[in-house]
């Protein structure tokens, strides 16, 4: 497992992250939801900016485990076909 923590955040706040604290690159590299509202950062040390509270989050910083299994779920990705 990584040592990594996962936050949700929705996409209109994504002006109000420092990229740099975390590990993708910009708002178009943030894996997003179907729904295109909602998107997921990493990161190995608490930004700033969550540390601070000026970005909100959708509810709890996650470790790799529980990400995965949001990630599994139907608002995050598409089911597989049956062949």
């Amino acid at each position: 497992m990584n040592n990594k923590s996962y936050i949700v955040i929705e996409l209109s706040n994504t002006d109000l992250v420092l990229f740099s604290q975390v590990d993708q690159q910009s708002a178009q590299s943030v894996r997003r939801n179907l729904a295109n509202t909602q998107g997921l950062l990493s990161y190995r040390v608490t930004p700033s900016f969550v540390t601070e509270g000026v970005l909100p989050i959708v509810g709890d910083v996650m470790n790799q485990t529980e990400t995965l299994a949001l990630m599994a779920t139907s608002a995050w990705s598409e089911p597989e076909p049956i062949e």
